[in-house]
């Protein structure tokens, strides 16, 4: 089951994972070594590395992970569409160098990038003197070609030129889904993004599925796709949610996971989560381990 947060804040962590986490390959605001080395202070066993789009954060953490002694699982979280929602499936333990499957997953950023662009343009006519070199500069260093902006680094922007107070206040007028700036572009749909994991030797798990707020979309995303887990425990599921989510897994035969979405602190405030504020039983890995296919040879 997931760790309650009291238990996380005296330290009850040992022989548990935290399988949702984000650097700055993506819109994490720490080096992919940061959180493992977050994740050993903590007393994880093991972290994910679960960059939206992109894999390149995950070499540097498995050397961490052999520098500080715990397992560095490597992942990825998709970004896809369905019921006119946007939707996130995780991959665990991917093939990283697939060439298939990072080509596709540079479709996805090119798909980000064009979705930058049409905020950007929302924003400037909402009268938001914003560009999007401007975002960037605002990141402090070069993007490898593997990373990309996202919405939290826009946000970021707002903030600095006195549009927004704060992260969350920036979301809610306008980056947040029925924000005045939100777009949604075209996306893979979670089948395909489940596809497209498991030809790549991995494990798709649907991502925090209490923020879609439209549990019939999730159970019929269930049903329509090859999920093999839901992330049960999350740091925006409410003890109800958890509950809701942990019977649809039983129905559906999913394995039961969970993780902070830790992003870091922007403004002095922790996105979503700390690192190993949710966590699930390192015997979870095994049960991931035993559900990855070998990658295919397309």
């Amino acid at each position: 089951m997931g760790i309650l947060r009291e238990e996380w804040e005296s330290g009850g962590l040992t022989g548990r994972c935290d399988l949702h986490t984000h650097t700055l390959s993506s819109d994490g605001m720490q080096p992919p070594a940061e959180n493992v080395r977050l994740a050993h202070e903590k007393g994880l066993a093991a972290v994910a590395i679960t960059d939206h789009d992109t894999v390149a954060g995950v070499a540097e953490a498995l050397e961490a992970g052999r520098k500080y002694g715990i397992t560095v699982v490597p992942g990825v979280e998709i970004s896809t569409r369905a019921g006119g929602k946007e939707i996130h499936v995780l991959g665990y333990y991917i093939d990283t160098e697939q060439e298939l499957f990072l080509s596709r997953l540079a479709e996805q950023r090119d798909t980000r990038a064009q979705r930058n662009d049409a905020i950007i343009a929302k924003l400037q006519e909402l009268g938001i003197e914003i560009t999007l070199d401007q975002v960037i500069a605002g990141i402090g260093r070069e993007l490898k070609p593997d990373e990309s902006v996202g919405r939290p680094h826009i946000a970021d922007e707002l903030v600095r030129l006195g549009a927004a107070e704060n992260m969350r206040d920036a979301f809610d007028k306008y980056l947040a889904e029925g924000a005045a700036a939100y777009v949604s572009p075209p996306r893979i749909t979670p089948e395909l993004a489940c596809e497209w994991i498991i030809e790549a030797g991995g494990t798709p798990v649907l991502a925090h599925p209490g923020i879609y707020g439209d549990d019939e979309l999730v159970r019929g995303i269930i049903e329509r796709s090859a999920l093999r887990g839901i992330e049960v425990y999350h740091s925006d599921h409410s003890p109800a949610d958890a509950e809701r989510y942990l019977s649809l897994a039983g129905e559906f035969g999913l394995l039961v996971t969970g993780g902070s979405d830790f992003h870091g602190a922007r403004q002095g405030v922790v996105f979503h989560g700390e690192i190993g504020s949710v966590s699930v039983p390192i015997a979870v890995l095994e049960q991931l381990g035993q559900l990855k296919q070998k990658p295919q040879q397309l």
